[in-house]
């Protein structure tokens, strides 16, 4: 979630522009506007709109997009406003939606509508990606809007006009002045572009790619499984930065607070990358409330200090924060209810359709050294504890609980809290 948004049922993303989904009001009608990932527009005429039910209103998209059912569970109708004024209102993923059954989706509109999510996401750098795999994206891209590679066409310096359609913004920026104007099309190719060609020379297209794009939709989609956040809702947030110097205070810095089914991401809003990506079974959070002090949610996980074991607690300023707390709890409850669900589809149940080339789904290549996927803990200032929360400096642990008590079982996750230890001295 971005700004101060919210959804009929979950939280949801941010949106493009500032605009309406309610254009015309009569005594009993109204022209509902309902945008798509794409900034397409679904208008519905709707009868007493005030006594309509999400529901509804969601069956009603459907059917004018003749979408199949699987959509009813795919997606979701979120409620944008980022400046707590009309809202607009959108046909987006559903952030419950396991990446498990979108690999069993056949159908193409629900597919492009996906694509189309996950590649705006991608290029607004909302989700953090090496370049070699904004490059493997972006190619896929290329080979939709552009058709199959041929030797020649496009040029590397062609790409370069219609660059930031391909790969994020931070990634496409040109120069300015005089070094633009020298940099004309006659002018040698840079990296980016000359990496995009070679990415796009690459694509291999498998069965009828003609008639259909279906394969490279569901190629785009797998390489985005590959993102820890793929599907989060992200919130806005601040966090500390570390303190510069002797006297001087580090101040705060924009994040954005990624939470999907499967833990949650703290991105740096500027520098796109992740500072911290934990797994539900490694954390224990909770928040305080506008009543308490400024609304702040906590995050609290393993680390060390100086070598020795401590709780490490993460500060995240937000006012979204009892919605990310409420959201981490549903995620979690939800996991419990599914697992054996899942696990009993995993046995028995459809496999994945077929696709491109297959791509791998272990992350294998986002684990690279330096991966901007990586957590940058030693670029977090938290807090350091072992009793009692007390902030220290030379520790001997001796907590035997959490600090919060909200948190999975110990049973079911990795999470452990420093333990009493003899051979270590408090300074």
């Amino acid at each position: 979630m971005d700004g101060t948004e919210g959804n009929a049922g979950q939280p949801g993303p941010a949106d493009r522009s500032h605009r309406s989904s309610v254009s015309s009001m009569g005594a009993r009608a109204a022209d509902v506007l309902v945008y798509l990932a794409d900034d397409s527009v679904v208008p519905l005429a709707v009868e007493n709109l005030p006594s309509l039910s999400a529901h509804e209103l969601h069956r009603a998209v459907r059917e004018v997009l003749q979408l199949p059912d699987i959509a009813l569970d795919a997606f979701a109708l979120w409620l944008v406003s980022p400046l707590l004024d009309e809202p607009s209102l959108q046909f987006r993923r559903n952030v419950f939606f396991p990446k498990r059954r979108e690999l069993q989706i056949h159908d193409e509109e629900v597919l492009r509508l996906l694509y189309e999510e996950a590649k705006g996401n991608l290029l607004a750098a909302r989700y953090p990606c090496d370049v070699e795999d904004c490059e493997a994206l972006g190619a896929l891209v290329c080979r939709m809007q552009l058709g199959p590679y041929q030797p020649g066409q496009p040029t590397a310096c062609a790409l370069r006009e219609k660059l930031d359609s391909f790969l994020p913004a931070h990634l496409c920026k040109r120069g300015h002045g005089l070094f633009a104007a020298l940099r004309g099309r006659g002018a040698k190719a840079g990296p980016v572009e000359q990496g995009l060609l070679d990415a796009y020379r690459r694509v291999q297209d498998v069965g009828d790619s003609e008639a259909s794009l279906s394969p490279h939709y569901r190629a785009y989609l797998l390489k985005c499984h590959e993102l820890p956040f793929y599907g989060c809702a992200f919130f806005h947030g601040e966090i500390d930065k570390p303190a510069q110097g002797f006297l001087h205070r580090g101040g705060r810095k924009p994040v954005s607070v990624a939470i999907s089914l499967e833990g949650v991401h703290v991105i740096d809003s500027r520098e796109k990358h992740v500072l911290l990506g934990l797994r539900f079974q490694e954390l224990s959070w909770d928040h305080t409330s506008p009543e308490e002090e400024e609304s702040v949610l906590w995050l609290e996980f393993d680390g060390d200090h100086e070598g020795t074991p401590v709780n490490k607690l993460l500060k995240i300023y937000s006012k979204q924060a009892e919605l990310m707390s409420s959201l981490i709890e549903y995620c979690i409850e939800l996991n419990q209810t599914s697992e054996p669900a899942a696990a009993q589809e995993s046995a028995s149940g459809p496999a994945p359709a077929p696709g491109p080339s297959p791509l791998p789904t272990r992350r294998p290549l986002l684990r690279r050294q330096g991966s901007v996927v990586c957590s940058r803990i030693q670029h977090l200032a938290t807090i350091d504890y072992v009793e009692e929360g007390e902030q220290i400096k030379r520790v001997k642990p001796k907590r035997t609980t959490s600090f919060f008590s909200r948190q999975l079982s110990l049973g079911q996750g990795s999470y452990t809290v420093v333990q009493p230890s003899d051979s270590l001295e408090q300074g």
